[in-house]
């Protein structure tokens, strides 16, 4: 994967919970996570481990991905992360 482009990604968080964003630096926004200095809801709940990731092209794509990802159930998101959706 190019270092600049447009990600959304599944986390699983230290607690087991998931957690979805998108980035357009995929790497730095890994060690920000994993520092605490990520999103408020993985602060605390690090380390954080990458289970899925998915390209775009424009930073809106990728923000309108997150968007329908976070409105998945768990057990979507767990099909998606398989590659079942």
């Amino acid at each position: 994967m190019k270092e600049k482009e447009n990600v959304t990604y599944i986390l699983q968080c230290s607690d087991g919970t998931l957690y979805t964003g998108w980035t357009n630096n995929l790497e730095k926004r890994l060690e920000q996570h994993n520092a605490g200095k990520g999103a408020k809801y993985t602060r605390g709940r690090g380390p954080v481990k990458l289970l899925y990731q998915e390209a775009h092209e424009t930073k809106q794509e990728a923000m309108q991905r997150e968007a329908w990802i976070k409105k998945l159930t768990r057990k979507e998101k767990e099909a998606l992360i398989h590659g079942q959706a």
